[in-house]
């Protein structure tokens, strides 16, 4: 059942990231300047984390598999607009579908180990749900840029958007919303669920995860989804294969984080915190190291970059592990919803700032300056001074407020709370 939910990640993911080195053909193709490029990411980053609270609850109330067949459905209808589109509006209304079908996914997978697994398991399994979903990152790196080359833009979108087909029809003859036997949920009302929205914002927890998750994950999906390939090309003079390796660098060392970090902080929470806060300071003093020079960086210390901005995808999903405590196993989809909003909030921020200071620095529609992208870039420092001090924060009010560890499984057996997917109505 996880395997088959993980695989509607997979392909979201790529459909989500398909752009990140595709931007400098999208430019070519539909004659935009880069503010212009970067509301195609923009826009489909505004959608998703716009509607995670939504699809949390919608989760809780109709379980995952419908949520995510809906899901594959947009994304493959945005994937294929994408790939016929010729106009700039055609353009943004396909990844405006894209966005919108991948904001069903991931908060339903969760939804998914919650009901068919033990609490226990829920850190690691959250961590390979990741770990499968930067396979589709990794298939919208080298081989999505060969794809375009040697296929044209159509035909390559074309087939990427075939592959919802496929999983959507797995989805549909497989996937169950719960163990056999298992009662039903019950179906919530509206007042229900923004009643369940307000308690799981109420817990302190619950914000510390989404601060956990904007500082750690807004860093990765900027540089993967639209501005690493164009800033190693145009601006550090990479070729495009060499673009396209570091952009799997940061791909790979996000998968290997993905098996260490879930364990980790299973065995040792007190890693969390300390995790969370110092990766994406070190990550800063790096990018401030290769932007600072008047001169191209070394490749040595792109390698070092790409290196320690990988592991911000892993870590971003701690924030899922900060939110379970001190809430109810009947809104997990909810609170997930939640958390999620971060990192993507963050990145939708950065990616329409740094096109915005692009244009403002280096006007055109052709490539940008290294002195244009060593200011455009900069403006990461924002949110992640905001994220860290947020996180600091709400560590000490989670820590005031003394709230006791959430264990047990929705379905499988009893929570302490004693409670089953009966009670979850």
């Amino acid at each position: 059942m996880w395997a088959v939910a993980a695989s509607v990640y997979v392909v979201a993911v790529f459909h989500r990231s398909s752009l990140g080195v595709a931007g400098i053909d999208a430019q070519e193709r539909f004659g935009v300047s880069a503010s212009q490029l970067s509301l195609f990411p923009m826009l489909q980053l505004l959608v998703y984390a716009g509607l995670q609270i939504p699809v949390g609850a919608l989760t809780d109330r109709f379980g995952a598999k419908r949520v995510l067949a809906v899901g594959l459905v947009l994304m493959t209808a945005g994937q294929f607009t994408f790939a016929f589109a010729h106009g700039f509006t055609g353009a943004v209304f396909a990844r405006l579908l894209v966005g919108t079908g991948d904001a069903m996914t991931f908060v339903s997978v969760l939804r998914v180990v919650s009901v068919w697994f033990p609490a226990h398991r829920a850190a690691v399994l959250t961590q390979l749900t990741a770990l499968l979903g930067m396979a589709g990152n990794l298939a919208s790196a080298t081989p999505l840029a060969g794809a375009l080359h040697a296929f044209g833009w159509s035909k390559t979108f074309a087939v990427s958007a075939g592959a919802g087909v496929v999983v959507l029809l797995v989805v549909l003859l497989v996937l169950r919303d719960a163990p056999g036997g298992a009662p039903r949920v019950r179906p919530v009302d509206g007042p229900s669920m923004r009643s369940q929205v307000r308690e799981a914002w109420a817990e302190p927890g619950t914000r510390l995860g989404l601060w956990a998750h904007w500082v750690c994950g807004f860093m990765p999906q900027t540089f993967l989804m639209l501005w690493g390939f164009p800033f190693l090309v145009e601006g550090q003079g990479l070729s495009k294969g060499t673009a396209s390796t570091l952009l799997s660098v940061v791909i790979v060392i996000n998968m290997v984080a993905c098996v260490v970090v879930g364990p980790l902080v299973t065995r040792r929470p007190r890693s969390r915190l300390p995790l969370c806060i110092g990766m994406p300071v070190l990550a800063g003093v790096l990018w401030a190291a290769v932007l600072i020079p008047a001169d191209p960086a070394p490749m040595w210390l792109l390698v070092l970059l790409a290196l320690v901005i990988g592991p911000g995808g892993a870590l971003s999903l701690v924030g899922m592990e900060f939110a379970r405590e001190g809430n109810s196993p009947r809104r997990l989809g909810t609170v997930s919803g939640i958390v999620n909003v971060g990192g993507f909030a963050a990145a939708t921020l950065c990616l329409f700032a740094i096109g915005l200071v692009l244009d403002l620095v280096d006007p055109g529609e052709g490539a940008h300056s290294l002195d244009a992208f060593r200011v455009a870039m900069a403006v990461q420092v924002v949110p992640l001074l905001l994220g860290v001090v947020q996180v600091a924060r709400y560590a000490r009010k989670v820590e005031a407020a003394g709230r006791p560890r959430a264990s047990g499984c929705v379905v499988a057996g009893r929570t302490p709370e004693r409670e089953t997917v009966s009670d979850l109505g």
